[in-house]
């Protein structure tokens, strides 16, 4: 059995390290792979729809502030793509504007996360957040 996926798309280096700590403390093995914008993100999964749709990623953690394709974009086309519309996607982002809240439940997301500015709280959410896709 392969370690599971979890794709994290995340523009902020910060924020990788402390997810891929987060990822490295669960008892559960996984593997993390990182998008640095929209279109690598959606390159990624489109390659991964045509070639090999059951190695999807078990979960997304997806900032919304991202260059070239910001997050509500990207979530947009993860949820027409019939391959990835079901894929749970978690929102983890600086942003607490209502109307992007709003718009991500709109399009089906499992959870809205704004990112905490304690490292050890950051880390205990990201844990909090895959955990149950993970197992």
């Amino acid at each position: 059995m392969t370690d599971k996926t979890v794709l994290l798309i995340e523009d902020n280096e910060g924020d990788e390290f402390l997810t891929r700590r987060a990822l490295s403390r669960l008892d559960i093995p996984c593997h993390l792979v990182v998008a640095r914008d929209g279109v690598e993100a959606l390159d990624y999964l489109s390659s991964l729809s045509r070639d090999d749709y059951h190695n999807l990623p078990a979960c997304v953690l997806l900032d919304l502030k991202l260059p070239r394709i910001d997050g509500l974009q990207v979530l947009q086309e993860i949820r027409t793509n019939l391959s990835t519309s079901l894929m749970p996607v978690m929102i983890v982002t600086s942003s607490a504007e209502e109307s992007d809240v709003r718009a991500a439940r709109q399009l089906g997301i499992a959870s809205y996360t704004v990112k905490p500015s304690n490292s050890s709280e950051y880390t205990e959410a990201i844990q909090k957040l895959v955990a149950a896709y993970l197992s």
